[in-house]
């Protein structure tokens, strides 16, 4: 595990703390739907959704809910909201963290890479330095394929899921954005993401761009210069 710095440990308890909370939202965001579900009432799980759906359906006069059931999900509802609240109050400190740190403006040049990941990798790994390469720092947060050997053939499998999952759906989050929106584009890795969809598919794509960017993110804590994606 990479040396932290006292800064680094508060900037990674400030995405902890935001985690728990997204996960409290997400938990309570089933809850809801679920008690719904069994009125009879069914809508997306998407947070866009939620946040429109649970007020109309507590408005409606004839939404089908009891009394009980709608101050239950009344109450549900206030707590969502508080989550909200807070979630937005830690996402304010670590934007204020993103504009305070000239590491962090360097990562997140790189296409699928946001303040949130960027903030979270620095804290994670400082410059880089505990890695060998982009590649030892990919592996070690779970981005490279696993492998075993059938007789004399070495068989590919999945990604090994290794190290930090919270950073690991951080990148992959953002690589799932830049495989998504690529077909729309004409830069080079989107026109890359494009070529790798077509032969790979979309998940494995998605992986290897946030084995790409994380190799990338590496390179440009360790060099210290400015990100430059190819012309």
């Amino acid at each position: 595990m990479p040396k932290k710095s006292v800064e680094q440990q508060d900037i990674q308890a400030l995405h902890r703390a935001r985690q728990r909370l997204v996960n409290h939202r997400t938990a309570l965001v089933s809850q809801m739907r679920g008690l719904l579900l069994d009125r009879g009432i069914a809508f997306a799980k998407s947070i866009t959704r939620v946040r429109r759906m649970i007020p109309e359906i507590l408005a409606r006069a004839d939404s089908g809910l009891s009394t009980m059931a709608r101050e239950t999900i009344a109450e549900l509802w206030d707590f969502f909201c508080d989550l909200e609240r807070r979630i937005e109050h830690f996402d304010k400190k670590i934007e204020a963290v993103f504009k305070s740190s000239e590491p962090c403006q360097r990562v997140a040049r790189i296409k699928g890479v946001g303040p949130k990941t960027a903030t979270a990798i620095v804290a994670a790994v400082g410059d880089g330095s505990d890695f060998r390469n982009g590649r030892h720092m990919a592996a070690w947060l779970g981005l490279v394929p696993r492998q075993f050997s059938s007789g004399d053939k070495a068989v590919l499998m999945g990604i090994s899921k290794r190290g930090s999952q919270h950073l690991r759906s951080l990148l992959v989050h953002g690589a799932r954005a830049v495989v998504r929106t690529a077909p729309n584009k004409n830069d080079p890795i989107s026109q890359w993401a494009n070529q790798l969809r077509e032969r790979r598919g979309f998940n494995r794509a998605t992986v290897a761009i946030a084995n790409k960017n994380a190799r990338i993110i590496w390179a440009v804590l360790r060099t210290g210069d400015q990100y430059r994606a190819a012309a």
